[in-house]
């Protein structure tokens, strides 16, 4: 299910011809993060991918910082869209 939605949504910005987008950027940053941690429960010891992964969570939470910022309704809706969990507040 989650799977067919973002293909959906990858189809829908292709459409758009809109790549510079935040929620695109938010998808593409999603499917690495959902690849790397895959490879991560094979590889234990993979400590630079544990690195990259890391970088690349820490890209995807300042984006979508900005988007619940700027657009509210948008940045909900893109954390359905991926079944991403809400942040922690510190």
């Amino acid at each position: 299910m989650v799977k067919n939605s973002l293909i959906s949504i990858l189809k829908q910005k292709e459409k758009e011809e809109n790549s510079g987008s935040v929620e695109f950027q938010v998808f593409i940053f999603t499917s690495k993060i959902r690849k790397l941690t895959s490879h991560l429960e094979l590889h234990k010891r993979d400590f630079l991918s544990q690195r990259g992964l890391r970088i690349i969570l820490g890209k995807r939470q300042r984006l979508l910082t900005y988007l619940s910022k700027k657009k509210k309704t948008r940045y909900t809706k893109l954390m359905d869209q991926l079944d991403i969990r809400e942040p922690k507040i510190r």
